[in-house]
């Protein structure tokens, strides 16, 4: 397989580039995206045998779950079960640092699959804030699992140069959207019942 890399520096190649994203990923093929945080392999998370690609591609365990990037707000319900005890917590902190670094890990709804979260009752949520990976999400309208775009046990990528010297030939596309911003993973926070009891008593 050859692993072409486009580039997006004008609007007519981010356009080009955006459309071909989507196109493999309806495929139910990885692709290699820019987050603010490092490079991530994406595919369709609620598609199984699209995410299987992902885990073969990067040599990752099946015992390790997936970080799931929605396309907007809204889908934040479609994916996860939200308890009442937790939504006012939620809803602070998706408000405060969405998009952007940071991953709640809540109860998951039936539709995300177990290859996703390696069977656990929980799912791991962000929203991206890098343009590129907006626009391609946004276009392609679905929820994509996207951990880092290295094989299994290598640094996380930070160009789109890296994720090639690391994937060449076992993925079919990488988007270029230059260095990413911070070079380290997102932060994860586990939003349950009691850590939002805690906050509520001390208000």
């Amino acid at each position: 397989m050859e692993t072409r890399i486009l580039a997006t520096d004008s609007p007519r190649r981010l356009s080009a580039a955006v459309k071909a994203a989507a196109g493999a990923l309806a495929d139910g093929q990885p692709v290699g995206l820019p987050t603010e945080t490092v490079y991530g392999l994406a595919a369709d998370a609620l598609r199984p045998e699209a995410v299987a690609e992902v885990f073969e591609a990067k040599e990752r365990p099946f015992f390790d779950p997936l970080i799931v990037h929605l396309p907007s707000r809204d889908w934040l319900d479609r994916v996860t079960n939200i308890p009442a005890e937790s939504r006012a917590m939620v809803e602070a902190l998706i408000t405060k640092f969405w998009p952007g670094p940071l991953t709640l890990v809540l109860p998951r709804q039936l539709v995300v699959p177990d290859i996703v979260t390696s069977g656990l009752d929980t799912v791991a949520v962000r929203m991206s804030a890098h343009p590129v990976f907006r626009a391609v999400v946004e276009h392609y309208g679905h929820p994509l699992a996207a951990p880092s775009a290295n094989r299994f046990g290598h640094i996380s990528p930070t160009t789109a140069s890296h994720v090639r010297s690391e994937l060449h030939g076992r993925i079919p596309l990488i988007v270029d959207g230059g260095p990413t911003q911070h070079g380290v993973e997102s932060t994860i926070v586990k939003v349950t019942v009691a850590n939002c009891a805690c906050c509520a008593r001390d208000r």
